[in-house]
């Protein structure tokens, strides 16, 4: 781990971007984020911070020792302010951060695909339609014409409600921004989501589009982006490296051999990734050879003649029995070959959520695609992000602004969000 750890560490490259608290603050932030603080008779502090990335949980970091550290007792104040400050970019409290990343994207993407009303574009005004009581009802006002660009009118946190209980359309890659800004909506709470983030921070639109603007995904604010698009650095961290990261699944071929215009990429952001899953992709170093069984089962797929709707994904996604049934011996040993492929726990563990699917494992969107576009194979890309540079940076000052504002270092932002950070539970009240 210690190569996936220097690797996290040369994330956190913000300098002047950490917010000035008290010390009891920070170390109030750092135990919310699973750190335990002992003070003894040493003189240098004995810091194990631990493999945090492979971890499923943090209960299952503190069952392997994460996350302790043993401080001098006799350490002046600045001396322990200083240490705390830097405990807060070391990679095992980045890692522990990521882990309220995956907590916070979870509920964000089960409140998304549970709202009947966001549905994929269709009949609409402009590419993005928030129906008959329009935009400026549902806490958005419009910045680019023809629906391409909004950003929230007023509360962000009430603006992004209207995506889990309002009716709206959007295609998939407005889709993954909103599941991108709802899981910081999820992990700061509303109250804080209201006042970390700027509304032009907040913009949705063509993702051109927000490249000119304040955009705290692409735009302006967007600060240190990391890039790994064939998630070989993230794979080397571990499984919480990839929660809440943003990519998608686009063609391999040229444009001419896509047959559904409409499904030549699903964007998506992971909501959690196996064990197995994450070993596969450590071995493996990342999706390039996952491109390469991509192709394999295209290959495959293009010697079985396809008979009704959803011929693929009924039979390798769903594994109807009925269709089975009804395959010829050398069909089926086709089939065979392509179930062993998909058996890979990369394919059944390594979920993603999106629009308007919902959450489910990269397989079933790997077999669904053979059947809209069956001339070309697809590759599995992660974007560029920011979740744990100048979002963890945002978070941070956020909570210890928090912390000074009342004076009470154990108040860290308590949990009352819309199950983060800031009132959790109440996004089942909505």
């Amino acid at each position: 781990m210690r190569a996936g750890a220097a690797l996290l560490g040369a994330l956190l490259v913000l300098p002047g971007t950490a917010l000035s608290a008290a010390p009891d603050c920070t170390q109030g932030l750092l135990e919310r984020l699973g750190w335990r603080f002992e003070s003894a008779a040493v003189a240098v502090p004995d810091v194990h911070g631990g493999p945090v990335c492979t971890r499923e949980d943090l209960r299952q970091a503190h069952a392997q020792g994460d996350l302790r550290a043993t401080l001098p007792r006799d350490w002046k104040p600045a001396e322990r302010a200083e240490f705390m400050q830097r405990l807060l970019d070391d990679p095992a409290s980045v890692c522990a951060y990521a882990i309220r990343v995956g907590e916070a994207a979870r509920r964000a993407a089960h409140a998304l695909e549970s709202n009947p009303g966001y549905r994929f574009s269709g009949l609409q005004l402009g590419w993005i339609g928030f129906g008959a009581r329009g935009a400026q009802a549902q806490g958005w006002q419009r910045t680019r014409s023809l629906g391409r660009g909004y950003q929230p009118a007023a509360s962000n946190s009430q603006a992004l409600a209207t995506f889990y209980t309002g009716k709206v359309r959007t295609e998939c890659g407005v889709g993954r921004q909103v599941a991108q800004l709802a899981t910081q909506r999820e992990l700061h709470g509303d109250a804080s989501f209201d006042t970390a983030f700027d509304n032009d921070e907040l913009g949705i639109g063509t993702f051109l589009g927000l490249h000119d603007t304040d955009s705290i995904l692409l735009g302006a604010h967007a600060g240190e982006l990391f890039a790994d698009g064939k998630a070989v650095r993230t794979s080397a961290m571990g499984r919480q490296a990839f929660m809440g990261a943003p990519g998608y699944i686009t063609h391999a071929l040229g444009r001419e051999t896509l047959d559904d215009l409409n499904n030549q990429a699903e964007n998506f952001i992971v909501v959690d990734v196996g064990a197995e899953a994450a070993d596969a992709l450590r071995r493996h170093g990342g999706f390039g050879w996952y491109d390469q069984r991509n192709r394999e089962l295209w290959e495959l797929s293009r010697q079985l003649p396809r008979r009704g709707v959803r011929f693929f994904e009924r039979l390798l996604a769903d594994q109807d029995p009925s269709l089975r049934a009804s395959l010829t011996d050398d069909e089926a040993a086709l089939v065979a070959r392509m179930d062993g492929v998909l058996d890979d726990p990369f394919y059944r563990q390594f979920l993603i959520f999106v629009h308007p699917r919902g959450i489910k494992p990269i397989g079933f969107h790997v077999a669904r695609l053979l059947d809209r576009n069956p001339r070309t194979p697809f590759t599995v890309e992660l974007t560029v992000h920011n979740l744990h540079t100048t979002l963890y940076r945002r978070w941070q000052q956020a909570q210890l602004r928090h912390c000074a504002a009342t004076e009470m270092p154990g108040s860290l932002t308590s949990d009352s969000g819309p199950g983060g950070d800031a009132a959790r539970g109440s996004s089942t009240q909505r």
